[in-house]
């Protein structure tokens, strides 16, 4: 009996800390101004791929923009979840999201190509593939009504 109990509580135990897993950083962003965002990818890129003052000045400018247009929608996604004026988008207004997000990456992949050395650039590459790759495995496990098969 004892051994049952026992096992039972370990298995609790167990359950109980397999939920409490890290989940990511991405919550620690979330009270960072754009400043601070900014410089933080700026100083990570400066470590991966050695970049020089200039280089870091400019990549500064460029991050410091990108977040600045993230974290001013964020805030209208939130506003919105809040007043729930949230309206189903249409298929040309998925389009036409998904199309400026991609316009997006194209120029600022457009911009570090001016910035970066070749070897530089190609690093980059390397890395932002690797983790996007990473990051589609894990939304796609998570999403409400995916049926995967």
């Amino acid at each position: 009996m004892k051994k049952v109990i026992l096992f039972a509580v370990m298995m609790l135990g167990l359950t109980a800390m397999a939920q409490r897993g890290e989940r990511g950083h991405k919550g620690d962003f979330k009270n960072m101004s754009a400043e601070q965002m900014a410089t933080l990818q700026t100083k990570k890129m400066t470590l991966a791929l050695d970049l020089s003052k200039a280089q870091q000045s400019k990549i500064q400018a460029l991050n410091l923009e990108n977040t600045t247009k993230r974290k001013a929608k964020m805030e209208e996604r939130k506003a919105q979840k809040k007043t729930s004026e949230r309206p189903e988008l249409s298929s040309d207004e998925k389009y036409a999201m998904r199309a400026e997000r991609l316009d997006a990456a194209i120029a600022h992949k457009a911009e570090l190509k001016k910035i970066l050395t070749e070897e530089q650039f190609t690093k980059w590459e390397m890395h932002h593939k690797h983790k996007g790759k990473h990051h589609k495995g894990k939304h796609s496990k998570g999403r409400k009504g995916n049926k995967s098969k």
